[in-house]
């Protein structure tokens, strides 16, 4: 059964979620209230109205109240002041605490029914008597949400090795595993400093074309050769020295001594018996 919905987020590149548009003409990068698990919240629609499957969505999908008016856009900048403020008193209690503790974040839900604080830390935290205390200066909900790195470097932003700002803070919705197995299918340097992110973690970009330099690229099935592989080539037979995902071709270095640079396909496997 298919059912209408559309795609709303709550901040640049967080994760998407479907609603029930109702009767409301919405249409992509309208700015809407919306009822969620953490109360009400302002998000704006990244994906106009669509028809998805059932097993696509988390039922009961919820109905987008309204569109966003010009009152609810000043109360989500007043928020966002309250949110500075709120950053500064957070730290200093921390402080007064003694916590080993680093704020990242504050984020305050439209209807200001809670307040969350983001934060690093090396193992678990008791701040127990922290949360009483900020609850005594906000006298509302209050949440603190223990972060790892990769969602540190989400939330702060920056600019990566390549010069461009950092794809979770821009348009990564979701963190995808990657392995230090990528970095040396793609023939990359091993060496940490130069396959990690500003994070110190594995550059989530290790991910994006490996399906490719696997020669597992759905649009062209073309399989590489093994490194080190028996192959035959219009030159002669020869072993694989070296393979280049991005320009699909081996380095063969023949039995005359030779070395020449074929395309993947020109490369055929010998069978070894």
């Amino acid at each position: 059964m298919l059912q209408t919905v559309v795609g709303v987020r709550f901040k640049k590149a967080g994760k998407i979620y479907y609603f029930d548009p109702g009767e409301l003409a919405i249409v992509e990068f309208d700015d809407v209230i919306v009822e969620t698990a953490r109360g009400v919240e302002y998000g704006q629609v990244v994906i106009g109205p669509r028809e998805v499957k059932d097993e696509e969505i988390v039922l009961p999908l919820k109905t987008v109240q309204r569109k966003a008016t010009k009152v609810d856009l000043e109360k989500v900048e007043e928020n966002r002041s309250k949110e500075q403020d709120s950053f500064r008193i957070c730290e200093k209690k921390i402080a007064t605490h003694g916590l080993p503790m680093k704020l990242i974040d504050v984020e305050y839900t439209f209807d200001v029914n809670k307040i969350i604080f983001y934060f690093t830390a090396e193992g678990r935290i008791d701040f127990r008597d922290l949360v009483k205390d900020l609850a005594a200066v906000f006298r509302t909900r209050i949440e603190l949400r223990q972060i790892g790195v990769r969602d540190e470097a989400k939330l702060m932003g920056g600019v990566g090795c390549c010069g461009r700002s950092l794809c979770c803070s821009t348009f990564l919705g979701d963190f995808e595993p990657v392995s230090i197995r990528m970095a040396k299918e793609q023939n990359l340097s091993l060496n940490p400093t130069k396959i990690s992110g500003i994070c110190g973690r594995l550059m989530c970009c290790l991910k994006y074309e490996n399906d490719c330099y696997c020669g597992n690229c759905p649009s062209k099935k073309i399989t590489a050769p093994k490194q080190g592989s028996r192959v035959v080539t219009v030159d002669g037979e020869g072993k694989v020295i070296s393979i280049n995902g991005q320009r699909k071709s081996a380095t063969i270095l023949l039995d005359d001594n030779k070395t020449i640079v074929v395309a993947w396909e020109d490369a055929v496997e010998k069978d070894e018996k």
